[in-house]
């Protein structure tokens, strides 16, 4: 194991390219239904789970007749998309793949559900080097407290002090560094972080995998 160091990953914006996928299908259901999202929306729904934000467009926005339908309508999108369409970001398998090859373990930690999740990593090749993946829906909480990153950690047998969370939202940066993790941030969209908010949050901010090497995390891990 690499200096006992852990890593916990985010995977929509941080290890696939899914966050347009995600913004574009509530406005694409709120359309449909003759409802236009605000910023104020838009930005609320952000930080929420899925079933927060499936309530929200229901009790906030009128869309769909129960926040119950409002969920499967996200769903019967959503799951074709990851099925079907996600990639991984540039850079991120192999870094994945270097980070494995260096014995570091890694998990993942996501808001996406679990059968949405499983398919995202299966497609874009992540499966094989993490030792697990973990959605919010599993504890029945969200990423603003850090039960899911501490469930992750079980996993990897690392303390805080020694795991890295990475990702694209600033909330989440918030809820990682206030409970002792190690932050890296990857700029994916204004929506879930402009830069300034993510640098002033991570250890570092990257704007691509392709950016950063394993030996060089690893060099900056030790700092």
């Amino acid at each position: 194991m690499a200096q006992n160091i852990g890593v916990i990953f985010d995977c929509d914006g941080t290890l696939v390219d899914s966050m347009g996928a995600w913004h574009e299908v509530d406005r694409t259901l709120a359309a449909e239904a003759g409802i236009a999202l605000t910023k104020a929306d838009t930005d609320a729904i952000t930080t929420m789970s899925l079933d927060e934000a499936s309530a929200y467009l229901h009790g906030q926005c009128g869309l769909g007749a129960s926040t119950a339908a409002v969920k499967e309508m996200i769903f019967d999108r959503m799951r074709a998309f990851y099925a079907h369409e996600v990639e991984a970001r540039p850079g991120a398998l192999a870094f994945v793949q270097g980070l494995h090859e260096r014995g570091v373990p890694m998990a993942v930690a996501s808001s996406t559900p679990p059968d949405m999740l499983a398919t995202c990593i299966e497609r874009c090749g992540f499966a094989p080097y993490l030792k697990a993946v973990v959605s919010v829906d599993d504890l029945g909480t969200s990423k603003r407290e850090p039960a899911v990153y501490d469930y992750a950690r079980g996993f990897l047998g690392t303390d805080r002090a020694r795991t890295w969370g990475f990702e694209d939202a600033s909330y989440a940066l918030d809820t990682l560094r206030a409970a002792g993790f190690r932050t890296g941030a990857i700029y994916d969209n204004d929506i879930s972080g402009p830069r300034a908010d993510l640098l002033a949050r991570a250890d570092f901010l990257i704007a691509s995998w392709e950016d950063l090497t394993a030996d060089e995390f690893l060099a900056k891990a030790r700092e």
